[in-house]
């Protein structure tokens, strides 16, 4: 079974490009179907990567470009002290919060996408020492560069997945759908 984008949701541009980054999380949320917390914090592999960790990494990684696209200060910003933290889960932080989290950022994502005047509408990047100077990006950028962003990690997710207990992408796709709570 496989999953299929379509090219135009939506009949634009706009549609399309959030089908594609939404068709991403679900690949990052499908992963952690049927696990259990220890399951979803191990690091089977020799990363220190975790589908948990993942799955907090790619909501913050979200939020962060939301706000810097909504030129608002992001309420979740790491310094380097607490960049780690943005790959594991610490406290009482849980899988099911992080899903929950995760769902209203998207919600939020799409509805300031669905907003703007244009994709051509562009917002500036921060100094940084990675990030060109006085540099913009446009609305069209941010959803591509979700979509990249996510996608990689997950990759990284399907090998965890697999390593942990040999089940595929292909066949949590299978599942999705007796899994609602994850879906």
């Amino acid at each position: 079974m496989v999953t299929h984008v379509p090219a135009e949701a939506h009949g634009d541009e706009r549609g399309a490009l959030l089908s594609f980054v939404e068709a991403q999380r679900g690949a990052i949320r499908r992963s952690l179907i049927g696990l259990t917390e220890e399951q979803a914090a191990s690091r089977p592999s020799a990363s220190e990567l975790s589908l948990s960790g993942l799955l907090k990494h790619v909501a913050e990684t979200e939020l962060n470009w939301l706000r810097l696209a909504q030129q608002l200060p992001n309420e979740q910003a790491r310094t380097e002290a607490t960049w780690a933290d943005s790959f594991r889960l610490v406290g009482d932080e849980n899988v099911p919060q992080m899903l929950e989290f995760w769902a209203k950022v998207a919600a939020e994502t799409e509805d300031f996408i669905h907003a703007v005047d244009s994709m051509n509408d562009t917002f500036p990047l921060p100094e940084a020492p990675w990030f060109p100077k006085d540099a913009e990006c446009s609305m069209r950028w941010l959803l591509v560069h979700l979509v990249e962003e996510i996608a990689r990690h997950a990759g990284h997710a399907d090998i965890i997945r697999e390593s942990l207990d040999g089940r595929t992408a292909f066949e949590l796709i299978a599942q999705e759908a007796d899994y609602p709570s994850q879906s």
